[in-house]
């Protein structure tokens, strides 16, 4: 099946009937619209295109508009995004699919994009343990010994260094629903998933 577009709220915890607390990613997942159903005779693959949120009007382009028009939508979608289709699935432009599509319990994955922490050393990327810290080590938290000397004269290749951290497209897979609020379009998935407050993120089975 087709997956949903989602909003990440936050995090909180819920209580299990036995009284155990689960620590939960609240994400506020559709209603989304299918805004075009790709086959493989027109556009050379299947797909289902779907949309998410609205985008004002003056912000968006006539081709976005008209994209959107011939779905039965008055505004251009916010976000788009495209689901592999569930075999036998048959899937109309302009239906909604909400939370629904999904159960508690259900396992599922969840695409987004890391929290962006800047230019950070190896300590906090890699987990470095540093230098000695005792009596005011200059170089507490430096990498070290950079690589041999006479042969080859160079840093080898694929060590971890300094660098951008965070900012990038991860999947998080195996997160179960453990609720669902179908009147407020929320999914309660246990764990953290990728992404800050009010980022967009991708639910799949």
């Amino acid at each position: 099946m087709p997956g949903l577009i989602g909003r990440k709220i936050g995090m909180t915890r819920v209580f299990t009937d036995e009284g155990r607390s689960v620590p939960v990613t609240v994400v506020e997942a559709g209603p989304c619209t299918v805004v075009q159903v790709k086959s493989r005779d027109t556009d050379g693959y299947e797909a289902v295109q779907v949309g998410f949120g609205e985008r004002k009007h003056k912000r968006s382009a006539r081709a976005e508009l008209g994209h959107a028009a011939q779905a039965g939508l008055d505004a251009a979608p916010r976000l788009l995004r495209e689901f592999a289709p569930e075999a036998g699935g048959a899937y109309e432009p302009g239906q909604q699919l909400t939370v629904e599509l999904f159960e508690a319990g259900q396992k599922v994955k969840v695409t987004g994009v890391s929290k962006g922490r800047g230019f950070q050393g190896v300590v906090k990327r890699h987990g470095f343990s540093g230098r000695p810290a005792s009596h005011g080590h200059p170089m507490s938290r430096n990498p070290g010994s950079m690589g041999p000397g006479t042969d080859p004269s160079r840093v080898i290749k694929g060590k971890k260094l300094p660098g951008r951290m965070g900012g990038k497209r991860r999947t998080i897979r195996n997160l179960e629903v453990v609720r669902i609020d179908s009147e407020r379009n929320l999914l309660f998935i246990g764990g953290g998933v990728p992404g800050s407050r009010n980022s967009y993120v991708l639910i799949r089975a």
